[in-house]
């Protein structure tokens, strides 16, 4: 009796070592599991910040169409890929008046779309373009017009006086010309700058010349604020771009129905640079993002040059052009030396 009950203990000992190997064995596969659990939802979280960090569009389709995931790029360009799937792998779109270049492929049960937004080279692609035919178009303008423009000085100083305004306005028109297929050429050309001293005040018989060959209707007062300041720039381009604020003002002013209006151009200067701004009474700008945009242009005048060109000249000049405050106007600051 006593033999068995012994037997009895021994089996109880081993079983007690038994269950407490296992409980200890079942602890670590526990541990390990929650381990592994943490490391998924690590490589999970470093998985979804990469598809966030990459500066395309990212989705990703169930085979049922569902959407496993997507970046907020992908959201940002309000694209549904599904609407825009051909069967290529690789392949453009156009959507809201934005370029894509889409690409596709198929990793086990899931498709992975990109989108890589294309549309700056596509910009540019089309500015080169438009400026090298608008540089051939002026090039061929130029010798004509020059010869026009000689003949209508001949015709002025002959024909009777009440004829006299009609062939000033051809002068004008002439003169306008000439001013588009020179913005035209230094646009597409470029142009290097001749800088010298001069005072800011001299600039005022160049403006008013522009201006009195600018045709327009309404009663506007010109107001200048350009003092016997030194600058250091290019008188003629410099020039340029203050006939090509005034211009806007005054379109400004006439595209908003007022019979008059007010134009200012206001210098002011702190210790790092010279500062001319220009004012108008004209109604505010409609899309200030298409502003410095070459050849975009929501007027009735001009060739949409005027503003890309004076912000090129600025930029050679080592300044900054902006928008005044309350869309009125624009801001030039030119660095002193």
């Amino acid at each position: 009796m006593e033999n068995g009950m012994e037997k009895f203990n021994d089996l109880d000992k081993i079983a007690n070592i038994d269950q407490s190997e296992f409980l200890s064995n079942l602890e670590h596969i526990i541990s390990a599991i929650d381990n592994a659990q943490k490391e998924h939802n690590e490589l999970k979280e470093l998985f979804f910040g990469v598809i966030e960090f990459l500066p395309n569009a990212l989705w990703v389709y169930n085979e049922d169409g569902s959407v496993y995931l997507q970046n907020s790029s992908a959201i940002a360009t309000k694209i549904n890929p599904q609407n825009f799937i051909t069967g290529k792998k690789y392949y453009e779109i156009e959507h809201e008046g934005r370029y894509f270049i889409m690409q596709l492929s198929k990793v086990k049960n899931k498709y992975i779309i990109s989108a890589t937004d294309n549309t700056q080279s596509k910009r540019e692609e089309r500015l080169i373009s438009m400026g090298q035919m608008a540089a051939h178009l002026a090039h061929e303008i130029r010798n004509p017009i020059g010869s026009v423009s000689i003949l209508a000085s001949t015709l002025f100083n002959r024909v009777e006086t009440k004829t006299k305004p009609l062939v000033l306005e051809i002068k004008r028109s002439i003169w306008r010309v000439e001013r588009i297929v020179k913005a035209t050429l230094l646009f597409s050309k470029g142009f290097t700058l001749n800088e010298q001293f001069f005072k800011l005040s001299e600039l005022e018989d160049d403006l008013a010349l522009a201006i009195s060959n600018y045709s327009y209707s309404a009663d506007i007062n010109f107001v200048y604020n350009l003092p016997q300041a030194t600058i250091k720039a290019d008188f003629d381009l410099l020039s340029m771009v203050l006939q090509n604020m005034l211009f806007n003002a005054i379109d400004a002013i006439e595209d908003g129905d007022f019979e008059k209006g007010v134009v200012e151009i206001i210098y002011q200067e702190d210790e790092e640079h010279h500062i001319i701004t220009v004012t108008d009474s004209g109604k505010p700008f409609e899309d200030v993002n298409k502003l410095f945009e070459a050849f975009v242009t929501t007027k009735t005048k001009g060739n949409g040059l005027g503003l890309t060109l004076s912000l090129k000249i600025i930029e050679a000049h080592k300044g900054t052009l902006a928008i005044n405050k309350g869309k009125k106007g624009f801001i030039i600051k030119l660095p002193k030396d």
